[in-house]
């Protein structure tokens, strides 16, 4: 990489004004840099400073920084002068500011001897201090061997002296010290104590403020005023306002400091002083004279050759400071044309290369002097780009984006921005550094950058590349929580950033950290406190943080409890009936008391039971309570906030008031009878509380309404209820009750109306008539019964009903009673949900409060005929490749006589749409229907309902489908041998040999092996998800169910030992509805698996087959040698002997079982796998031989609903047993097709 010439520049210098610590090494920096490296050199008091002749200074390498060494007992005075560095390369020197050093002085005072002040009370006084001259000048401060002189009527000017406004007795002192300190040889000198002695032997005379000394200064404008009392200090400006930002006033007013001054803080300032006999004012006129300071310092300036430039050197200051300017430290020559010279300005034209150099300015006035350095490099360079190439700046949408393209050249490079086109427009800004700026950054901006750099003498570019990424956004924020003491407490934060970003949450309490405790536990979305303590009260700050941005959420949390328990308890104003109660809350925990709740103990009825009295507001702490006589009260306060009450406060000192006579009478009087002669009277008893004294009794009172004039009355105590007996029945009687105890009787009672006690009805509702509305329906009247046979109060009547029986002639009998209620004003009403075609009976009565009367004679009557419930089953099954079997049974109520069925069925294809609505009518006997002719592979609906006279009931639904062809039948059959069963046949046709559709299931079974249950079965229906699901036997629990995956058997594990479960293979739809299942199997699971044995490997077995297969040897040479002998016979008797098939004899090939395959069926017409010939001996051949329907028919191969064989390997059949006795077969189907 190629390295560009640079002039050199000064880096780090000491300052103008270098004080030295004489006990040090002096260290003078001058620090620069260029290329090529500048050499040092320097001056001391305008002579060059040799720096091999004094062995003691010392340069470090590659720096000008000098090192004098002191430490062998040199004077650090023989060093003191004025220093200056160069520094210098080809291009130019640069020189540093004129370096003033000086040693540090601090200089002791001077030995006096200063006699005691005496002073008259309130006079003014100063004590001066006049410090030595020092290096730089001292910090002057007062003070004794007790304290400061922090006092209003104390005050320190700024040149050290101390100030008395006036002073007093208690200023008598013979300590008051001056001190001055030295701050850079951190040292501390004293002059020596004053004394002073306060005389108070004449009286003080007030007087108006006088200005002690007026300031001089221009920051700190002090103002010292004497006078008794001491007066007041404030300050004003003329025209102006003191400026508030940098003024402060310092001493009890006496001292306004301004800091920064400026220009602007000349003028008069106004320092007035008052007290109560006047005021007196002081201007103090301040000029601000300021060194010089930059407004514009010189900057270095790089130019290609023939350029033009400038170089400003803008100074200001009081007074206005001159420029001169130097090049490479010296004057600068006024001869060159491509320069010149404008005040603060030098131009430059037309540079040539070679003409590089450093300028320096100067701008100085009496004050002091400001010493810049600025080169003018001429350089020829192409553009360079000092971006890193394929920079990556990321920034969050919506945010200002800034892309660099720092540069280099000479002359100065323009710089263009593209992105697929070059930039421009509002949405951009181009900086003068080359940095290009995205106002509000947009996901379109993303991107390749390229940045061009062009001169005269060539261009270079750069890509950057820009990702605008989304906001880190808190979606979720903690939210306020209100939590109870040792309770746990969540807080959520969740919140959405930018997929590529990693974000950190943290959690603040109060803007610091968590506090170190385990109970605070931090998750990925949410912060977690447990055991809340009142210590976790405050606000939570939720900081979710990426590279590019940040986003927050605080929320409160507040600790809450129950109130404290109330306090200082007190009863005033204590009078018969009622005293004023005042207590003081306890702590509301952060919960404001919504209301106190005031209690109090009876310790003379119910000691130690606190029973609830009155609440009154939170707000209140008193509450005038209303009391009972007869009562020792003592009262306690609970105060209720959101959480709960708190703790009772103690209970208050004891009340006892005196005995009265009772306020009230017993409540709730009523007069009942619960026989037919007597009358019970009964009432709520008083409470202790309401006795209000001793020997409380009830005088009860009655007579009967409209028929005695005189009241009948008894005292009872300690009961609630008084009898009277021998009352006539149900009349009215009048009824009080009154409260008295030792100290009188209550006031007087009302009186209450009562009956006594009701009879039975002595009457049966008359005219008893049903009317039928429909065959569920039927309307009863009758009657009423008279109210002399009443005898109390008629509550309504009871219509009690039953069946008998149906009309039809199967029916059983029926005992169920049903009964329907009615008010008493009515004369009919409805029985509902009758059944039809049944007989009933009912009868009515009548009822009071007692019980019923005696029932109405019974009436029968007979409800029409009715809608039939639904078949009782209904099931489809295949008949052959073009034939579905449909079988039902006989509705459980028929509810009439049957009249026949409706059978309605239509096709549904792959997308459960329905075709056309076939519809049949069938006869009420017929239990079983086949439908032929119908297209391979189709799915059908069917529908069955039951019809009487009245119409037709119910539908029951099943679908199915027929087989798509004889080699899919041959796959389904499954490979068992059928025997003979003594059962009769139900349906003897082909459909008991091809298993059920719509779907179902076959050969379901079970065995046990060391992994589990092993389930298997065969599955014929549509596709459908099948699943294993089994239950624990006689449990109540749900069906566990394990999915199949494409295969028919299946084991069970994890089945416990010595348990029973049902099990059933289950095919479902995809909506989880079961569409069909299969009959429940019964597996037990012993409770201890023996180990499995191989057969095998057994040594009785292998004995076994050795001898079967040698008997089946000898049999089969027996065979061959018959048949051999059995060949030679005539044509003819071979002939005879096949002339009548149904006597042929049966040879023993045909034991033989064979293979199953389609050939059984149309070539060799031989019987199907695993069926026998009759035991007779015989096979009938016939025309129909070759027919699957006379297999069909026989009883040997009966089906079970699963296709199962039904019947074992003993016995003979039914077919057998007709044949011997040589009746005809009867007709299995009633119907065999319909077209």
């Amino acid at each position: 990489m190629c390295v560009l010439p640079q002039p050199p520049t000064i880096t780090h210098q000491s300052p103008k004004d270098f004080i030295i610590d004489p006990r040090e090494n002096i260290v003078i920096h001058c620090e620069a840099k260029g290329k090529p490296h500048p050499s040092f050199s320097w001056t001391r008091n305008g002579m060059h400073l040799d720096i091999d002749e004094d062995p003691k200074v010392l340069m470090k390498p590659r720096s000008g920084t000098l090192v004098l060494d002191i430490s062998g007992g040199e004077r650090a005075e023989e060093y003191e002068g004025v220093y200056q560095c160069s520094a210098h390369n080809e291009l130019g020197t640069a020189v540093s500011n004129s370096i003033i050093l000086r040693q540090s002085r601090s200089p002791l005072w001077s030995k006096e001897r200063i006699s005691p002040i005496i002073a008259q009370k309130g006079q003014s006084l100063i004590l001066h201090c006049r410090p030595p001259a020092g290096l730089p000048p001292p910090i002057i401060f007062w003070m004794d061997n007790s304290k400061s002189n922090s006092i209003v009527c104390v005050s320190q000017a700024l040149n050290g002296d101390l100030y008395f406004s006036n002073i007093l007795p208690e200023d008598s002192r013979s300590d008051y010290i001056c001190y001055a300190r030295f701050p850079h040889t951190q040292t501390i000198q004293q002059k020596q104590p004053i004394s002073v002695r306060v005389l108070d032997n004449k009286p003080v005379d007030e007087r108006e403020p006088v200005f002690m000394v007026p300031s001089e200064s221009v920051k700190l404008l002090k103002c010292n005023a004497s006078s008794f009392p001491t007066p007041a200090i404030s300050w004003v400006k003329h025209n102006s306002e003191i400026p508030s930002g940098r003024a402060s006033f310092l001493n009890f007013s006496k001292t306004l400091r301004i800091t920064d001054v400026s220009e602007a803080d000349a003028g008069e300032y106004r320092c007035i002083a008052n007290n109560h006999h006047g005021s007196v004012h002081h201007t103090i006129r301040v000029t601000v004279n300021a060194a010089p300071y930059w407004i514009s310092a010189p900057r270095n300036l790089v130019l290609a050759p023939r350029e033009m430039g400038i170089i400003t050197c803008r100074a200001a200051g009081h007074p206005k400071p001159s420029i001169r300017w130097l090049m490479n430290g010296l004057p600068i020559e006024s001869q060159d044309p491509s320069r010149s010279v404008e005040g603060d300005t030098l131009i430059f034209s037309e540079v040539q290369t070679g003409s590089s150099a450093v300028y320096q300015c100067n701008a100085s006035n009496e004050y002091g002097y400001l010493l810049s350095n600025a080169f003018v490099n001429v350089l020829a360079e192409p553009p360079r780009v000092l971006t890193l190439p394929n920079t990556v700046y990321q920034v969050i949408m919506s945010k200002p984006a800034l892309l660099e393209c720092v540069t280099f050249g000479s002359p100065l490079p323009t710089i263009t921005w593209f992105k697929d086109s070059m930039l421009e427009g509002n949405a951009y800004v181009f900086h003068e550094n080359g940095t290009l700026e995205i106002h509000k950054s947009h996901p379109s901006n993303s991107g390749k950058y390229t940045c061009v750099a062009r001169n005269s003498l060539g261009l270079s570019e750069n890509h950057v590349y820009l990702e605008v990424k989304e906001p880190t956004r808190i979606l979720r924020p903690p939210e306020y929580r209100e939590v109870q003491r040792s309770r746990d407490v969540v807080f959520e934060c969740k919140a959405k950033h930018d997929p590529s970003l990693v974000p950190t949450m943290t959690w603040l309490k109060d803007d610091g950290e968590l506090p170190d405790d385990e109970r605070f536990r931090v998750d990925s979305d949410s912060l977690t406190i447990t055991d809340v303590t009142e210590s976790d009260a405050g606000t939570y700050t939720c900081i979710i943080n990426t590279t590019l941005d940040q986003d927050s959420a605080s929320a409160q949390l507040t600790v809450v409890e129950q109130p404290g328990a109330p306090t200082d308890l007190e009863l005033t104003d204590l009078v018969a009936r009622s005293v004023q109660l005042t207590w003081t809350p306890g702590e509301e925990h952060n919960s404001r008391i919504k209301k106190f709740l005031i209690q109090y103990e009876d310790a003379l009825h119910q000691s130690g039971v606190w029973h609830n009295l009155t609440e009154v507001p939170g707000t209140k702490t008193t509450a005038h309570l209303k009391l009972s006589p007869y009562v020792h009260y003592s009262f306690r306060v609970l105060a209720l906030n959101n959480v709960g009450f708190s703790r009772p406060s103690m209970p208050s000192r004891q009340y006892r008031t005196s005995p009265a006579a009772p306020d009230e009478n017993p409540t709730e009087v009523k007069g009942h009878g619960t026989e037919h002669n007597n009358l019970v009277i009964t009432w709520k008893p008083l409470t202790p509380q309401q006795a209000n004294g001793p020997g409380l009794q009830y005088k009860v009172m009655w007579r009967q309404q409209a028929i005695e004039t005189y009241w009948t009355s008894v005292s009872v105590a300690n009961v609630s209820k008084f009898v009277v007996s021998g009352t006539p029945t149900f009349v009215p009687y009048e009824v009080m009750v009154q409260a008295l105890n030792d100290y009188g009787p209550g006031p007087k009672p009302g009186a209450v109306i009562g009956y006594s006690g009701e009879d039975f009805p002595s009457a049966a509702p008359g005219d008893v008539r049903v009317l039928l509305l429909n065959s569920t329906l039927a309307e009863v009247r009758w009657s009423p019964v008279p109210l002399e046979s009443v005898r109390g109060r008629l509550q309504g009547y009871k219509v009690h009903y039953h069946r008998e029986r149906s009309l039809h002639q199967h029916s059983s009998h029926y005992n169920k009673q049903s009964t329907e209620i009615f008010s008493p004003n009515k004369t009919s009403g409805k029985l509902p949900d009758l059944l039809p075609y049944s007989i009933y009976s009912l009868r009515v009565t009548a009822f009071n409060g007692r019980g019923e009367g005696p029932t109405s004679a019974a009436q029968r009557f007979e409800t029409p005929e009715g809608v039939p419930s639904a078949p009782s089953f209904f099931k489809v099954s295949t008949f052959d490749l073009d034939s579905l079997m449909l079988e039902w049974g006989p509705p459980y109520e028929r509810n009439g006589r049957l009249t026949g069925y409706t059978f309605k069925y239509q096709t549904v294809n792959s997308k459960n749409d329905l075709g056309l609505l076939e519809e049949l009518d069938l006869p009420s006997n017929q239990s079983s229907f086949t439908l032929h002719n119908l297209p391979h592979s189709t799915r059908y609906k069917f529908y069955i309902s039951a019809r009487t006279q009245r119409g037709a009931g119910p539908m029951l639904t099943e679908e199915a489908v027929t087989v798509l062809d004889r080699g899919t039948i041959n796959a389904l059959l499954p490979p068992r041998v059928v025997t003979s069963s003594l059962a009769p046949p139900l349906h003897t046709n082909v459909t008991s040999l091809l298993p059920p559709v719509a779907p179902a299931f076959g050969n379901v079974s079970s065995s046990m092996s060391k992994d589990g249950a092993l389930i298997s079965w065969e599955y014929w229906g549509t596709k459908k998800l099948l699943y294993v699901e089994y239950i624990i036997d006689k449990s109540d629990e749900d069906w566990h169910k394990e999915k199949v995956n494409g295969s028919q058997f299946h084991v069970l594990k994890g089945l416990k030992k010595g348990l029973a479960y049902k099990v059933r293979v289950v095919a479902r739809g995809h909506d989880d509805r079961a569409v069909h299942h299969s009959e429940e199997l019964l597996v037990k699971v012993s409770a201890m698996v023996s180990p499995q044995v191989d057969i095998a490997t057994q040594g009785w077995f292998i004995g076994l087959m050795s001898a079967i297969a040698l008997l089946i040897l000898i049999l089969l040479i027996i065979c061959f040698i018959k048949r051999n002998k059995g060949g030679k016979y005539p044509v003819k008797e071979k002939e005879d002997a096949h002339g009548d098939p149904e006597i042929q004899p049966m040879k023993e090939d045909d034991i033989t079982f064979g293979e199953y395959s389609e050939s059984d069926f149309d070539e060799d017409h031989k019987p199907l796998k695993g069926s026998r010939t009759p035991s007779s001996g015989t096979v009938k051949r016939d025309g129909s031989d070759d027919s699957l329907v006379d297999y069909g028919d026989s009883g040997d191969t009966e089906f079970n609903e699963d296709g199962s064989f039904i019947g074992q390997y003993s016995g003979r059949s039914d077919r057998d047993a007709r044949h011997d006795s040589s009746e005809p077969p009867s007709p299995v189907n009633a119907m065999n097709s319909f077209v």
